[in-house]
């Protein structure tokens, strides 16, 4: 990033300056407190040797198995593709679109696209495309959950402990690496340099005026003026990535509550009805989250309860809770500690991903063990009902706008460059 470079906080959209940030440091907003810049220190190379990495053991955990279960002289061996066909085999297609997508596809996607940005960028080369393949891989950053799917192997485990012997395979030692150096690769990726290096369309040589009319991108925090956006038919896009240009998130308010209420629905099912149905030497029982947490602590192993009870049952609720007030005191306009609300919000953004856990688990157990009478697993319908509610209110979570909570400290603010916004379009040819 740019010194004393302009940009919009997308957290509560105030527009500052920011200075030279020393190698290591960061810059939080100075209304909200939210990180809008760090100075990662040799970004490019160091991001661009740990998805090199990371791809390696990427192809290495997908082609080995991973675990292998033995019961009485008969044993299966289950791969990450295993549960997925497993899954979709057996009618549950919904569990393994989203578990192949958050597993498999979003991770090997993310690692493919940022090798792409990232090697022609060391050659000091901008392909037109390159834009467009970075919007993908931070659009899909969220939606890559190895590291709570190597959490579901360890509750899967702990669950087969007593049943059968539990053998780990190469893969899942690959895996581990692959979760540790796919988190450093992103904590190592500084997006702002990226974006640095992309040349901007048109003419921008006029600073921006103090009051003049302008919009931010959501995606490269380019802070333009309508006039110099680029335009595609009635909606205007960003000069640099692209992207579509708004003021807020569209129907920011109805598109949550629509999904919020979907999660709603679901979570009632998802917590009633069994997820699971275990067979074990011929006989059947039926297991629901709850269930599964007395199980665990049954048999004295509390740790892995408190996480399925705080991942399945309490992050879920919390999560919609929180959504809820932060719709509300939206729409009340309330003026209420907007600073913490904000943080509310960003609490809902970071555990929304790890109420997959259970999810997991279940597509674990379905491929791992499948003996017939004397051992097998089957999702029920409530594994449908809780995968919808971890998809849902991820999606309410990215549907919200935080800006809307500081709209209210500026009344009038948002009506008015909405209407601004809607005459430069209505004036474009």
């Amino acid at each position: 990033m740019a010194q004393d470079s302009l940009t919009a906080c997308l957290e509560c959209g105030l527009l500052q300056r920011i200075p030279e940030v020393p190698l290591g440091g960061s810059a939080q907003c100075m209304r909200c407190g939210g990180t809008m810049h760090r100075n990662r220190p040799d970004s490019l190379n160091r991001t661009l040797a740990l998805t090199i990495a990371g791809l390696l053991l990427f192809i290495v955990a997908n082609s080995f198995p991973f675990l292998s279960f033995e019961m009485q002289g008969r044993g299966t061996q289950t791969t990450l593709i295993t549960g997925v066909v497993d899954l979709y085999q057996a009618g549950n297609w919904p569990i393994a679109a989203v578990v192949l997508f958050t597993s498999i596809l979003a991770p090997g996607l993310q690692l493919a696209l940022l090798l792409m940005v990232l090697v022609p960028l060391t050659m000091n080369r901008m392909p037109p495309w390159l834009p467009t393949l970075f919007r993908w891989v931070r659009t899909l950053v969220p939606w890559g959950m190895m590291d709570v799917f190597m959490v579901g192997i360890l509750v899967a485990v702990v669950k087969l402990a007593d049943m059968a012997s539990i053998v780990p395979g190469a893969s899942l030692f690959a895996l581990g690496a692959l979760i540790f150096v796919l988190a450093a690769a992103q904590a190592a990726l500084d997006p702002d340099l990226v974006w640095s290096r992309v040349p901007i369309a048109g003419d921008r040589a006029r600073p921006l005026l103090h009051g003049e009319d302008h919009v931010s991108c959501d995606v490269c925090e380019l802070v333009v003026r309508p006039s110099e956006a680029m335009r595609d038919g009635d909606r205007l896009r960003c000069p640099r990535c692209t992207d579509v240009l708004h003021r807020r998130k569209p129907q920011s308010l109805q598109r949550t509550w629509a999904l919020l209420i979907a999660a709603i629905v679901c979570y009632i099912p998802a917590n009633v009805l069994p997820i699971m149905s275990v067979t074990s030497l011929g006989r059947s029982q039926s297991d629901t989250i709850f269930t599964g947490v007395s199980f665990m602590l049954g048999h004295g192993m509390w740790p892995l309860a408190l996480v399925i009870f705080a991942a399945s049952i309490f992050v879920p609720l919390l999560k919609l809770l929180i959504l809820i007030f932060l719709l509300v005191s939206v729409q009340r306009r309330s003026t209420w500690r907007p600073r913490e609300r904000t943080r509310l919000y960003r609490v809902v953004e970071t555990i929304g991903r790890w109420s997959m856990v259970d999810v997991y688990v279940v597509t674990i157990l379905v491929a791992l063990v499948r003996l017939g009478n004397i051992a097998s697993v089957q999702a029920e319908l409530g594994a449908i009902f809780f995968c919808a509610v971890v998809v849902l209110t991820m999606l309410a979570a990215m549907s919200f706008d935080p800006r809307l909570i500081w709209d209210a400290m500026e009344q009038g603010h948002v009506g008015d460059r909405e209407r601004r916004f809607g005459a430069t379009l209505a004036e474009s040819p």
